[in-house]
């Protein structure tokens, strides 16, 4: 039942503290993969590499961008083996790529770049030396703030790099679901967690504080941090719901314009993400405001004060939740396979509302999703409506529940939440 780990047999000991011995439940020994060289830590399979080894043999440079801790220098690490790797977070390489870019890149000639927004100098010297030869597979990019980096993208490597986001895991990579989708709202998709079975009440205090606060930082001069947390909050809070920014600016005491410049950091942080209406009308007054999910739903629930996934299953937010899963899941699909999001909501003036669209082709492809497990008439109202205004533009509608059986019904398919890689987008 339990598995031992003992210190590998030649890996090297601090002082005279030996390697412990780590007792892993049998879930966690599930999820461990292939090891590191040298210690138990081990590398869990992304679905991105695939995509990501092809377009390599496409453009001179690729760029890799999400969230802090989403796994993306351990990524372009295994994938890349071969390759240098220096990362712009260290001191030295960072003074260095600033003061001497272009011996920067004659040092670390066609490497892997960790956190190449924070020197932005190289870019240009980056765009140089790629001409030169303009050939594919040279350099590997990696940045976790979105906005710093794609402006000098555009300026220096418009057309020269593809750029893949990588998000944290998603349900098909942990491999295991666990019997409840609560724990997972609870617990969130962060790679480290899962590697080193850290609690989430361990894990989110120290991202938000490492993190969060000090990316923003970077990104925007705010120099009220308590004031910024608390309006993080109030983003959690409105998960699934529409973004009206002056709600928001005046129950947290700041101004519209400061509100609109936060959410943008946020954005920019791969912290929040805004789902936007479909444009296409049926001769319907539609809403024009987007909706606020979070990337990660156990950020959003530590930042809920959400303590133990028994207490979600109660928790006013747990529906929003849910949806906020399932639309993450589907951008994780999508972002994986090197696509774009092309996901949205509809919802017209009166209430009627598609959780999530799809366009597939000249189709609309009509996603709800509903966190109850037991299916019960309900789930089929919007999905009704919006098959009777849409006529031949709709495709076939989908169900996405929280219980655990499939359907497949006439008017829709009815999928459970652990049944994703069935759905067809």
């Amino acid at each position: 039942m339990a598995n031992l780990w003992q210190r590998p047999l030649g890996a090297p000991e601090i002082g005279q503290i030996h390697f412990l011995t780590c007792k892993l439940s049998e879930k966690a020994v599930h999820i461990y993969k292939r090891p590191y060289k040298g210690g138990p830590m081990t590398y869990i399979k992304r679905e991105l590499e695939d995509y990501l080894r092809y377009i390599f043999t496409k453009f001179p440079v690729v760029t890799v961008t999400g969230p802090r801790q989403s796994g993306k220098s351990t990524l372009v690490r295994h994938v890349f083996s071969e390759k240098k790797y220096v990362s712009c977070e260290d001191p030295d390489s960072q003074l260095f790529a600033k003061q001497d870019p272009r011996g920067f890149l004659h040092t670390h000639k066609n490497a892997v770049i960790d956190e190449a927004q924070k020197v932005p100098e190289i870019f240009s010297y980056i765009q140089t030396s790629v001409d030169e030869t303009d050939q594919p597979g040279q350099f590997v990019l990696t940045g976790s703030s979105d906005f710093l980096l794609f402006e000098k993208i555009t300026q220096s490597l418009a057309g020269r790099t593809a750029v893949l986001n990588l998000l944290p895991l998603s349900l098909h990579e942990i491999q295991q679901p666990s019997k409840k989708y609560e724990d997972y709202l609870f617990t969130g998709f962060y790679p480290r967690i899962y590697k080193m079975e850290i609690p989430p009440a361990d894990f989110y205090p120290g991202y938000v504080k490492t993190y969060i606060e000090r990316d923003v930082r970077a990104l925007k001069n705010i120099s009220d941090l308590a004031q910024f947390q608390l309006f993080l909050k109030l983003c959690a809070g409105r998960v699934g719901q529409l973004l009206n920014l002056s709600s928001l600016a005046n129950e947290c005491g700041i101004s519209h314009t400061t509100a609109k410049a936060w959410i943008s950091v946020l954005e920019a942080s791969f912290i929040i993400f805004l789902l936007r209406p479909h444009h296409k009308n049926f001769n319907k007054r539609l809403v024009k405001m987007p909706k606020l999910y979070f990337y990660d739903t156990g950020l959003a629930a530590y930042l809920l004060d959400i303590q133990s996934a028994n207490q979600v299953q109660t928790h006013y937010a747990k529906g929003t939740l849910f949806e906020d899963l399932i639309i993450t899941e589907i951008l994780k699909r999508r972002f994986n396979q090197g696509r774009p999001a092309n996901c949205y909501f509809w919802r017209d003036k009166t209430g009627n509302e598609i959780d999530c669209l799809m366009e597939k082709g000249q189709s609309l492809f009509p996603i709800e999703i509903k966190s109850g497990r037991t299916v019960t008439p309900d789930y089929f109202k919007g999905i009704d409506y919006f098959l009777k205004i849409a006529n031949q533009l709709a495709a076939k509608p989908c169900i996405v529940y929280g219980g655990e059986s499939n359907q497949e019904r006439t008017n829709a398919i009815v999928l459970s939440w652990n049944s994703l890689d069935k759905l067809e987008i």
